[in-house]
């Protein structure tokens, strides 16, 4: 996020979360964004205006609720000094919504110089031990505050005349809460301690005493300071009850500095990243030419992603599958499209070279692999519950994306189950982008209508692939998931043994490996079937007749078999 203030922030994340299905509301942001984006000097100084703003909305609800300190209150005026600065800089924009959110800014004048008279510039954290007013803004405080000066200056002066007196230059004058006030002695001064200290308390190195006259000071200080407190606290909550009457208008302030906000940030990411603005119309058609992942392409760097297009919608291909290799780019040609079309309808510009986007009700998505155990609810019951959520609320303004369904089960219930998921979208009509490793999916296409084949190149070289990350037309039957697995570090022997029980399930069309396969050389072990398919031994136990053969009979023969065991172990 490029925003600058609090409230902008959740005001993004708002947007975000709940874009837009009206084409004229998009593009008056769209409106906006553009023309903010072609004035650079524009969007820095309303950024810089931006910079000393408070949490508007934050300390609106605490003032609310009464609960606003008065460092809140302080971060209050500052905020409100800001706005005729906001509104001043903003008066040069003329799109829409960046005029109408000047004219819903009220500087509060009043308000404000309100704030300036009452509150000091460093108040405390508590509202309850004073020090929050200033000087001249209440008179009755003031002539309190003025009452207990004289005492407060006496009390101060009084360790350094005390010093002159005694002669004791260690004498110190000290104040707790529990004791008050007190004169502090160290012990190998208490012989010159006049008869008129009195003893208040003792310490491992130190007497503390106090005087008539200071515990007369004191009470007089104590007494006016928790006047003083509890005036001050009073003064406190009428202003902010006077605050509380422009919540109205400060809310309103809040939102327009939002709204802003998140227009300066879109608009600053669409100059910096070469955003591009995109149409919006009535009509179901998405047409996305080189679009590009919005976060994958700034952790890759510059000119690193590669882009990739699609065109699905209104009268064409309604149900586009994908296949091609693991870590070829499915998944992520998949998300682009879906994060495209959702920075579109937000009032975003986004990551393409251009982009017409049909609006879409809503965005469904089965992506990813995980359970939820305290559910009891294992990786494929998730992903059926997602699927099922997608069939039973999509409509035909929807956009759907289907990573790899069915992959939590056996093969054939697998198969079964995308194909008949693959079948309903297609009766529903909804925009749907379907990634799979059924590569007889691809088959549909020339079965229903507004099905088309897509796949990711890659390109094999020796025993090694190079993925090109680029998506082009037709499928393809290759997955290269035994090249991935080199890749991730799988060891050389179970890579060579994989390459050889898929090109025997190739050869003979079905999905076993029960009868012999190529030696495996590399290792020493092998299956079960291979070791005992012709040893005696087994034919020993193959011909016994256990329907005739007694308990004493059979306990003879497994002792002769396990002695034959043993032995050829040695």
């Amino acid at each position: 996020s490029k925003t600058v203030t609090p409230m902008g922030k959740r005001k993004l994340k708002q947007w975000i979360l709940q874009p837009l299905r009206d084409v004229n509301e998009i593009n008056r942001r769209l409106d906006a964004v553009e023309e903010l984006a072609r004035d650079a000097i524009v969007r820095k100084d309303i950024s810089n205006s931006f910079r000393d703003l408070g949490d508007l909305e934050r300390i609106t609800s605490r003032i609310v609720f009464g609960s606003a300190s008065a460092r809140e209150l302080l971060a209050l005026r500052i905020s409100i000094e800001k706005l005729p600065t906001v509104k001043k800089t903003l008066k040069s924009c003329k799109s829409e919504m960046i005029s109408n959110s000047v004219m819903s800014i009220d500087p509060l004048t009043v308000l404000h110089e309100i704030l300036q008279n009452a509150i000091v510039d460093e108040p405390p954290v508590s509202v309850r031990e004073g020090g929050m007013i200033r000087q001249g803004f209440n008179k009755d405080l003031d002539s309190l505050k003025e009452s207990i000066s004289t005492d407060k200056k006496w009390i101060a002066s009084l360790q350094a005349s005390e010093r002159r007196r005694t002669g004791i230059k260690s004498l110190k004058v000290g104040f707790n809460k529990v004791h008050g006030y007190y004169i502090e002695v160290t012990k190998s001064n208490m012989n010159q301690v006049p008869n008129e200290y009195q003893r208040k308390q003792t310490l491992a190195n130190a007497e503390r005493y106090i005087t008539p006259e200071l515990k007369e000071k004191e009470s007089t200080v104590l007494a006016g300071e928790e006047r003083i407190n509890k005036l001050e606290f009073e003064i406190y909550e009428t202003l902010r009850q006077q605050v509380s009457g422009s919540v109205g208008i400060l809310r309103k302030n809040a939102n327009a500095v939002a709204i802003v906000d998140v227009l300066v940030a879109l608009s600053d990411v669409a100059v910096t990243r070469r955003y591009t603005r995109p149409r919006i119309t009535e009509d179901t058609r998405i047409k996305i030419i080189d679009g590009r992942h919005a976060s994958l392409e700034v952790m890759l760097g510059p000119n690193e992603f590669v882009p990739n297009s699609v065109e699905i919608g209104d009268g064409g291909s309604t149900l586009i599958i994908i296949t091609g290799p693991n870590m070829a780019g499915k998944s992520t040609w998949m998300r682009q499209c879906a994060i495209i079309v959702l920075l579109a309808q937000m009032g975003a510009f986004v990551p393409a070279k251009s982009a017409e986007i049909g609006l879409v009700d809503r965005i469904f998505t089965r992506v990813g692999a995980f359970d939820d155990l305290t559910a009891r609810q294992s990786t494929f019951m998730v992903e059926m519950i997602e699927t099922a959520n997608i069939l039973n609320n999509a409509t035909d303004r929807s956009l759907v994306i289907l990573d790899e369904i069915g992959r939590g089960t056996s093969t054939f219930d697998g198969m079964a189950l995308a194909w008949a998921v693959a079948e309903r979208i297609v009766q529903m009509r909804c925009r749907s982008l379907f990634a799979t490793h059924f590569h007889q999916l691809t088959d549909m296409a020339s079965q229903y209508h507004g099905v088309k084949n897509v796949h990711t190149l890659a390109k094999e070289s020796g025993d090694t692939i190079v993925f090109l990350h680029k998506v082009v037309e037709g499928g393809t039957d290759k997955s290269y998931g035994i090249h991935v697995a080199a890749l991730a570090g799988v060891p050389d022997e179970v890579v060579k043994r994989a390459n050889q029980i898929l090109q025997k399930i190739e050869k003979e069309n079905r999905v076993t490996v029960g009868e012999s396969v190529p030696d495996f050389e590399t290792t020493e072990q092998a299956s079960l079937e291979f070791l005992v398919m012709d040893d005696p031994l087994i034919d020993r136990i193959e011909h016994m007749d256990l329907d005739r053969t007694t308990p004493m009979d059979a306990l003879t023969e497994l002792r002769d078999l396990q002695e034959e065991v043993k032995r050829r172990r040695k």
